[in-house]
């Protein structure tokens, strides 16, 4: 009888520790000057589902309800004396100017009226379910937590900064441009700041003559308390903006409907989300 082979164990799988010590909706507190000074929960509705189609629908909704009205003169096209020689004359049957050839008033000649012109009775606003509109401002909410989502978007930010970025309440006694641009250098954000400058271009077709002449990149998100003291400080840098969480939407959160805007909180901003 021969021997009997011995029996090999497969060794057990070990499940790797996470390479982060922060928890799922854990991240860093940073203070006015850079460095960390903590970690900080975030409220629960950073674990929002994500749902890129309400978050299209919502942003679609709030452009469309900004839309103005607009209409061709009712007359536009249609200030000629022409007239018609009717059929069988080996003519095309088409209205033209009287003492002339010239083709007029008809919608497929030159200078004719537009077939289906804009009307100014054309209802441009766009509804949306209250819960929707909701759901569609958390989901936008929760994707600023999803660094892959930021930087797909374009943003440069430091690997050091976990997102959101949450900073003391110092930050809202930032005032001056100077303090301003010394915050984001030290925590990290400033490049977005120089991709937002250095995007700017003029934009396309006539919207350059109609008061949309330059078209600049979106960067960083501000969202603190008080609004006023500390637009002061960034205003004047390009793609900054500054809101109060009163002031959250999905467009806001997700310009054009792309989720993942860079956003920084304040800790007392940040606060003020708990009961979301």
């Amino acid at each position: 009888m021969g021997k009997q082979a011995a029996k090999t164990e497969t060794p057990k799988k070990v499940r790797k520790a996470p390479a982060a010590d922060l928890g799922p909706l854990q991240v860093h507190r940073f203070g006015v000057d850079g460095k960390v000074s903590g970690t900080v929960d975030l409220p629960p509705v950073f674990a929002t589902e994500l749902r890129t189609d309400l978050i299209r629908r919502a942003v679609t909704a709030s452009a469309s309800n900004r839309r103005q009205p607009y209409g061709a003169a009712p007359r536009s096209g249609m200030r000629h004396s022409v007239r018609w020689s009717g059929k069988g004359h080996g003519v095309s049957r088409v209205t033209r100017i009287r003492g002339t050839m010239i083709g007029a008033q008809a919608p497929g000649t030159v200078g004719g009226r537009p077939a289906f012109p804009p009307t100014v009775e054309r209802i441009w606003s766009r509804k949306i379910n209250e819960k929707e509109r909701r759901r569609a401002r958390n989901a936008a909410l929760a994707a600023v937590h999803d660094a892959h989502l930021v930087a797909a978007r374009g943003h440069r930010f430091s690997p050091k900064v976990t997102v959101p970025v949450v900073v003391d309440d110092g930050l809202e006694t930032i005032e001056s441009t100077s303090e301003a641009i010394e915050f984001l250098e030290a925590v990290g954000l400033y490049d977005d700041v120089v991709r937002a400058k250095e995007g700017t271009h003029v934009r396309a077709g006539r919207g350059k003559l109609r008061g949309r002449r330059y078209r600049r990149p979106r960067g960083p998100l501000l969202v603190v308390r008080d609004s006023a003291r500390v637009r002061q400080g960034f205003g004047n840098l390009p793609g900054v903006e500054v809101v109060t969480p009163a002031g959250l939407n999905a467009e806001v959160l997700a310009p054009g409907g792309d989720p993942g805007r860079l956003t920084v909180f304040s800790a007392s901003a940040l606060e003020a989300l708990r009961g979301w």
